[in-house]
């Protein structure tokens, strides 16, 4: 660093020692620094950035929504059975939201696109913030997210200019029409929503075990999350397919626990 002293010390200045009553402390031991839901914790590898980290009350539940797009209802089975899979983890509840259709509806009644669930609210980009955890869903449109969640994500400007979704977990669960109409490309190439957000995706790695393995059957999902074929549209999701989606919501809402549990 230059002359003045930068933000790391000389290695040849030897530490400050307390005297009188005061016992100092070991060099290797951290100060802990206390945070709470008013402070936040400068990040020293970006200039003039922070990131809140705030401190629950252990009784609270934790939140881990699943947000989806689904046309056709294949995405939606998936994330109708992800909620059980977080509901599973004892703490952590998941909340189920559908972004907003951007077709017209006699667009929609040309593709024999099927009546929403009502039930399911539509969520605005401002409650996102609200959420612990975050898990996505969304068919596939020539390997990338589809046109009516990436709108959503266009939405979160606000969000992203104060970096409100920094350091919240996500990660992505999708639909493809064909064995490579793709189900890991797909959510590849939304991984660059959450980097700018800098958010930490949590792909399953294999973490599903002998089902992942399996070549007994066609079926969906990829080390970075649940998937489903959909074929032409009248194919319905496997139960191999709903269990894979299932196991993610159990491993994100572990993950989310771990985070904010007491150390």
């Amino acid at each position: 660093m230059g002359k003045g002293g930068g933000c790391v010390p000389s290695k040849k200045q030897k530490p400050p020692v307390a005297t009188g009553n005061t016992t100092a402390a070991a060099p290797s031991a951290p100060r802990e620094i206390p945070v709470t839901s008013e402070e936040t914790v400068d990040v020293d590898v970006v200039a003039d950035s922070t990131v809140a980290v705030e401190q629950l009350p252990l009784d609270q539940t934790l939140k881990v929504f699943i947000v989806f797009y689904s046309m056709y209802g294949h995405v939606e089975s998936l994330a109708k059975r992800m909620k059980k899979g977080v509901d599973g983890i004892d703490g952590v509840e998941a909340v189920l939201y559908r972004v907003a259709e951007t077709l017209p509806q006699d667009v929609l009644d040309k593709m024999h696109a099927p009546p929403k669930d009502e039930s399911v609210p539509i969520i605005t980009a401002a409650e996102l913030e609200k959420a612990d955890g975050l898990l996505f869903g969304f068919p596939t449109r020539y390997g990338a997210m589809a046109a009516q969640m990436k709108a959503f994500f266009d939405s979160t400007g606000s969000l992203w200019q104060e970096q409100k979704l920094a350091g919240k977990p996500a990660g992505f669960f999708v639909s493809t029409g064909t064995q490579g109409g793709g189900q890991e490309t797909t959510a590849w190439t939304a991984i660059t929503q959450l980097a700018h957000h800098g958010m930490l995706f949590v792909p399953i790695g294999y973490t599903f075990g002998a089902g992942m393995f399996s070549m007994d059957e066609v079926k969906g999902g990829s080390p970075y999350g649940a998937g489903v074929y959909a074929g032409d549209g009248s194919r319905e999701a496997s139960e191999t397919e709903l269990s894979l989606a299932e196991h993610q919501g159990k491993y994100m809402a572990s993950i989310v626990k771990r985070m904010f549990s007491s150390s």
